[in-house]
């Protein structure tokens, strides 16, 4: 496959990607104060064309008032949606394809990085055996529960670890290439 899948998120110490009512309120700059830090955010998103995301992150994201996105291929994933790609706001598709199903359609779409956001979905993708590589920054805070990042695996998944770097705030970010048993 010629299509690189990515993640990019940032979880609480003990794993967490937003509470379990999907607020996000614990993430620096979630209380309107200004930051010039992106934790590399931009850089990472200028090197994508295309986000998948699942419905529940759209959604959130519909909140935010301007559309982040502009630009990219948005295709949102949910058992609500057929199989076909039907146009949401924004200028997204939603589908309910499989995340094999859909890396070959956007291969043929000629797609070359899909960044992979939202906790359900990132799973699918990794359980799919799809994710090259994972950008996780660790914020200094326990939550004790909410939406986990990681799911159960019907097998190991191993990581090799590719960088490190912490920011003044004590954000820890850690890139990981996905390895494939082949």
């Amino acid at each position: 496959m010629n299509v690189k899948f990515s993640v990019f998120i940032a979880t609480s110490l003990d794993g967490f990607i937003a509470r379990k009512d999907g607020a996000l309120d614990w993430l620096p700059g979630s209380d309107g104060a200004t930051n010039d830090e992106d934790y590399g955010y931009a850089e990472f998103f200028a090197s994508i064309d295309t986000l998948v995301m699942g419905r529940n992150t759209y959604e959130l994201v519909l909140t935010f008032g301007a559309w982040p996105y502009q630009g990219k291929c948005v295709i949102v994933l949910s058992s609500r949606y057929s199989k076909e790609l039907q146009p949401l706001v924004n200028g997204a598709s939603g589908t309910s394809v499989s995340p094999v199903e859909l890396a070959v359609q956007l291969e043929r779409l000629g797609a070359k990085h899909v960044y992979v956001d939202g906790g359900k979905t990132i799973q699918s993708f990794l359980r799919a055996g799809l994710i090259d590589e994972m950008t996780i920054t660790r914020v200094p805070v326990l939550l004790g529960e909410g939406i986990p990042l990681f799911g159960a695996l019907e097998q190991d998944i191993k990581l090799l670890h590719q960088s490190s770097r912490t920011f003044a705030n004590g954000m820890v970010e850690s890139r990981y290439k996905v390895l494939r048993i082949k």
